[in-house]
């Protein structure tokens, strides 16, 4: 398949989840969130990790707010800088602002990550498939970064809700594969 018809499904496939995440109702969509939290709280990368990547849920994203009033973790978000995501360091009551995109990221005079002290990155994903790879929004932001060298071998986990973590997506040379993926019903890994 070429690389327009793969990034074609792509737009199709996401345009579909994204409709399917929006219908979720405020229930649903918490108790699944808090069901996501509980599963990560159990993976072992998680447990041993001191400092971890994340983000702040928008468009009805799986929401991990629970985790980050854990104070012995190193909480890391991101700015879009360019287009590249710079890494700050945040924690329960920081201050955020809001982005051009809508999302909530730390101040630029918040400390820095750099990638060496990294120990989890946990992916925002649109969906994710048995082999570990993900669509994402179509920015390209997170499949930059994981293709930088710095950032190649972190462990990186895809956070889906059940319906969105499909047997197989339409994949482009570029596209790196996660290390697990997380559904408010377990985690998988890759080989």
């Amino acid at each position: 398949m070429d690389t327009v018809n793969i990034q074609l499904d792509k737009v199709k496939l996401r345009r579909t989840l994204l409709k399917k995440r929006q219908l979720m109702s405020v229930e649903e969509w918490r108790e699944k969130s808090d069901r996501i939290c509980t599963q990560i709280q159990t993976f072992i990368f998680y447990s041993d990790a001191k400092t971890i990547l994340a983000y702040f849920s928008v468009r009805q994203e799986p929401d991990l707010n629970p985790l980050f009033a854990n104070t012995k973790y190193q909480w890391g978000f991101p700015r879009c800088v360019g287009n590249s995501l710079s890494w700050y360091v945040w924690q329960s009551g920081d201050s955020l602002q809001i982005n051009s995109y809508g999302i909530s990221e730390p101040y630029p005079d918040a400390p820095t990550i750099d990638p060496s002290e990294v120990d989890l990155i946990l992916v925002p994903s649109v969906a994710c498939d048995r082999q570990g790879y993900r669509l994402g929004y179509g920015g390209g932001y997170y499949d930059r970064l994981l293709s930088s060298p710095e950032w190649a071998n972190k462990p990186t986990v895809g956070i889906v809700f059940d319906f969105a973590y499909l047997q197989r997506i339409p994949i482009a040379p570029w596209d790196k594969p996660l290390k697990i993926v997380v559904s408010e019903t377990g985690l998988t890994g890759k080989d």
